[in-house]
């Protein structure tokens, strides 16, 4: 363990020491002798994001609610923080205890989005603990992946012992269960979990350029490969004494989960395929849970998490219960994803009641043609009429994501997105009348990414200058001084793609790309894409096989041994409904 000396001396040096002090409203220290199995709960980026992802909250609630476990937490450290941790020789330490993480009996990693893999292995390098698995020996505690990148754990299959495909808090106690044991006895119980995947147990064999061949199981794996889910959202562990940062977060709020997973089908939406079935909380169990929150943690505004929060069959029950008990207190509501053809005047004028923030819809293209191809129940009748009650209701901003980029797409589509933005514009002007100059849209345009279990898994994503002309287009067809636009460099979008549709042969760009020094790559000021160009030369492989080709739809796919949407056919079928024009 790192003397207290020695850490304050590093924090002297660094920008935001807060981001390693520990000691938040709610923390949990136990008592690490009389833990029987201790687990680090690693997030690899920065505290103020991790800090912000609900999946990591619940998990530290669920393990330190157990009397036999004990969970402590890891950020990725600031480039400053790490030159610090390596120039004096000093391990990477959790946050509660400042042990380091090879002490630990379980390394449990979030994998949260494709652009943070780097991270993953500058941190597990940083903690003295051998980036692949094949590396660790009996001495090294277990290192176990989940979250959204699970779904298609191949691009990350060297570097863990295990992989939860599914909800983490469905499982982790029984992984705990698991390690308890020595390592080689606790993978053996491990694979007998259902929704853990042990990588060194499955072969993979590649058929082609890109993502195309099979990974088949040896003797006694799962296969497929089912997710887990929790069956009863209502009756899981929620924490509501979450935790309070001592410097601002990416969203420094109480988040109240009211639903979880997505009956709207969009067919470019891996989450909403990926989270099924819909299932609810209790109108009841939502209310207390934010009045015990609140209580708990001081904070000013509740966020309703949902895919889209207005689909919570009693939305305006909760939200007129939530104003009556907390408005007083000068707590607010904030719907973070509104559907806009749901939009209704009485649950706007209802989150008015405390302060108003901007709203957000998420149209995604810019054409009813289009929409109808990628599965998105929105009419343009539907989002003025939505837009009509935000501004009657005296709300002056809107942010509206688009994708461009999307299956079949002209660039008469991509100038669609302005004429719809400069119409709203026009529209909010005359509604808002002498209140007009508050008017303001921001609008926010991604590169469409083909994601593994959507019927748009085989498509091929935009090649990269081909994102940077659409991108051209509405930089010079959106010029007014009430908007402002926002968009996703190319070469990134390109590299979740690639990242996204792999096979395991792209763990070896992406130990190279970390040994050239990439880290943080979904940061701007950090991302080098002539890193990974080169990382993927040296590799003998290329990014536009996996990012940009079309992928043979009778093929055997390196996640297909991942069952956790929908079955193959059926997305082969919603393809085919996609490229014959949009819905049957």
């Amino acid at each position: 363990m790192m003397q207290i000396s020695q850490f304050e001396a590093l924090l002297a040096r660094v920008n935001k020491p807060a981001r390693y002090t520990d000691g938040e409203w709610n923390a949990v220290h136990k008592d690490w002798a009389a833990a029987r199995v201790r687990l680090a709960l690693l997030y690899p980026d920065v505290y103020e994001v991790g800090m912000s992802h609900l999946g990591l909250h619940i998990l530290y609630h669920v393990v330190n609610s157990h009397p036999d476990y004990l969970a402590e937490r890891c950020y990725a450290p600031w480039t400053d923080m790490e030159a610090e941790l390596r120039r004096a020789g000093a391990p990477l330490t959790s946050l509660e205890s400042r042990r380091p993480l090879s002490e630990f009996d379980v390394v449990g990693v979030t994998l949260p989005y494709e652009l943070t893999y780097t991270n993953v292995l500058n941190m597990l390098d940083l903690a003295g603990i051998p980036p692949r698995a094949a590396d660790r020996t009996e001495e090294h505690p277990l290192v176990i992946g989940g979250g959204p990148g699970a779904v298609n754990p191949e691009p990350m299959a060297d570097f863990f012992d295990a992989l939860l495909v599914g909800e983490g808090e469905e499982a982790l106690l029984e992984i705990l269960e698991a390690a308890r044991a020595p390592r080689r006895e606790a993978l053996d119980r491990l694979a007998a979990i259902p929704g853990v995947y042990l990588p060194d147990r499955y072969q993979y064999s590649p058929a082609g350029p890109g993502p195309v061949g099979a990974v088949t199981p040896r003797e006694g794996a799962q296969y497929p490969l089912v997710r887990r889910y929790v069956a009863d959202l209502d009756a899981a562990p929620f924490p509501t004494k979450q935790l309070v940062p001592y410097l601002d977060t990416v969203h420094s709020r109480v988040t109240l989960e009211i639903m979880r997973g997505c009956a709207r089908g969009c067919r470019f939406c891996q989450a909403g395929a990926c989270y099924r079935p819909r299932r609810e909380r209790n109108l009841d169990t939502l209310l207390r849970q934010a009045e015990e929150a609140v209580a708990a943690t001081g904070f000013d505004e509740v966020s309703l998490l949902a895919f889209t929060s207005v689909d919570y069959s009693r939305i305006e029950q909760l939200v007129t219960g939530l104003t009556e008990r907390l408005g007083g207190r000068g707590v607010g509501v904030a719907l973070p994803s509104l559907r806009a053809d749901a939009f209704s005047v009485a649950i706007a004028n209802q989150i008015q009641k405390v302060r108003k923030s901007g709203l957000t819809f998420a149209p995604e293209a810019g054409t009813e043609r289009l929409r109808e191809v990628i599965r998105k129940r929105l009419s343009e009748e539907d989002l003025f009429a939505a837009a009509d009650a935000a501004f009657s209701s005296g709300w002056f901003r809107l942010k509206l994501y688009f994708m461009i980029g999307l299956p079949t797409e002209t660039n008469e589509d991509v100038e669609a997105i302005s004429d719809l933005v400069h119409r709203l514009l026009d529209f909010g002007r005359g509604a808002l009348g002498p209140r007009r100059g508050r008017l303001q849209i921001s609008v926010s345009v991604a590169g469409f990414v083909p994601k593994p279990h959507t019927p748009f898994q085989w498509v091929g994503q935009d090649e990269t200058e081909t994102l940077a002309e659409k991108q051209r287009i509405l930089q010079q067809t959106l010029r007014a001084r009430a908007v402002k636009l926002s968009w996703t460099d190319p070469a990134v979008s390109a590299l979740e793609a690639a990242v996204s549709r792999g096979d395991r042969r792209l763990g070896a760009v992406i130990h190279r790309a970390w040994e050239l020094g990439a880290k943080f790559d979904s940061w701007g000021e950090h991302f080098q894409p002539a890193l990974w160009e080169q990382a993927f030369a040296e590799c003998g492989l290329r990014l536009s096989d996996y990012a940009h080709q079309e992928l043979p739809r009778d093929a055997d796919l390196a996640w297909d041994h991942i069952a956790c949407g929908p079955a193959k056919d059926a997305l082969r079928a919603e393809l085919d409904r996609a490229l014959g024009g949009g819905e049957a």
